[in-house]
């Protein structure tokens, strides 16, 4: 049991398990089926942007561009919904995957090709994405009576009690887990970030990880938006603005170092729920929303220090010896 507690995702797991059991001695209708259902629902879509963003983390570089991605890949398909209502909406969701990728790859590219740090290609894609947001809408908003109905109803239709937007994590939680732990490629990205020297010399292209880690934070980002735009029924220029820092926070709080290298699927997932959770729960308390920020801010410095604290190895003194024979 004490090696058990000592494992990341066990204290974390303890940690949202305790903060659901506070809340519901406060309020009791909060563990109810149906209301935990619906914590995991909304918080589904961070849960899928959070899983891209690990592998970037891991790699040691950040996408700043992520919630752009999902701003100006949702503009497009309510956009295209909006003109060609008959349009299929399966063929939307391939098509926002792929320009997610596009976007992704051209992060990946001018991180990869071009050597300008992630932080910095980043910031700057984040500005052109939501910069091509305002052009293609021309500033104006797509509501939901401009929406077919088929786009809007696809995410919310029930499947065993938990619409398809929640399912739609799982699969992601599912298909990442086995990615990173049963894929040859998986294990080398993990490895690009762990010791990008070492990585080198065992033949392992540390840039093409990296530009492989933004396509796939990319082809999330483009999945979401489609959930997006069509679980709130409405895109505008300002879509998850500043959401990109929920984003960064679930997969800190879940143990993904910001060093690289290291983080888990699992940790990944309780640490976008422990913010799902917060967010759902400040309210219900009758906690004001506008300490969910400094709550969050406060969680994600103590998440990194922990992380840091975690990662910090003595080391090992090999000579002591022959010091103490010479002397």
């Amino acid at each position: 049991m004490k090696q058990l507690l000592k494992n990341r995702e066990a204290q974390l797991g303890v940690v949202v398990l305790s903060l659901l059991i506070l809340v519901g001695l406060i309020v009791p209708d909060f563990l109810s089926a149906s209301n935990l259902f619906s914590v995991y629902n909304d918080t589904s879509i961070l849960i899928i942007l959070a899983l891209g963003q690990m592998l970037v983390i891991i790699t040691r570089c950040i996408d700043l561009s992520i919630a752009a991605n999902v701003a100006l890949t949702g503009m497009v398909l309510a956009t295209i919904n909006n003109i060609y209502p008959g349009f299929p909406v399966p063929l939307l969701i391939v098509l926002g995957a792929g320009l997610g990728a596009l976007l992704g790859m051209f992060n990946g590219f001018l991180v990869w090709k071009m050597q300008i740090p992630a932080i910095v290609v980043t910031l700057g894609t984040m500005s052109i994405y939501r910069g091509a947001v305002f052009l293609i809408s021309k500033g104006a908003w797509i509501n939901a009576h401009q929406m077919s109905d088929t786009f809007l109803s696809i995410p919310r239709f029930e499947l065993l009690g938990l619409p398809l937007l929640g399912w739609a994590s799982i699969i992601a939680v599912g298909g990442m887990y086995y990615f990173t732990k049963h894929r040859q490629l998986g294990r080398k990205i993990y490895a690009a970030g762990n010791s990008p020297t070492a990585a080198y010399y065992i033949g392992v292209d540390v840039g093409k990880k990296q530009f492989i880690a933004f396509t796939i934070s990319g082809l999330m980002g483009g999945i979401a938006s489609y959930l997006w735009i069509s679980r709130y029924a409405v895109a505008y220029v300002d879509i998850a603005n500043g959401f990109e820092l929920q984003v960064i926070a679930a997969c800190v709080i879940g143990g993904v170092s910001i060093a690289g290298g290291s983080g888990t699927v699992l940790g990944c997932l309780l640490g976008a729920l422990f913010l799902g959770v917060i967010n759902n729960a400040l309210p219900v308390i009758g906690i004001s929303p506008f300490w969910q920020m400094a709550i969050s801010g406060s969680v994600i410095i103590i998440a990194v220090i922990a992380n840091s604290r975690s990662e910090r190895r003595p080391g090992r003194i090999i000579l002591r010896k022959a010091v103490q024979d010479a002397s």
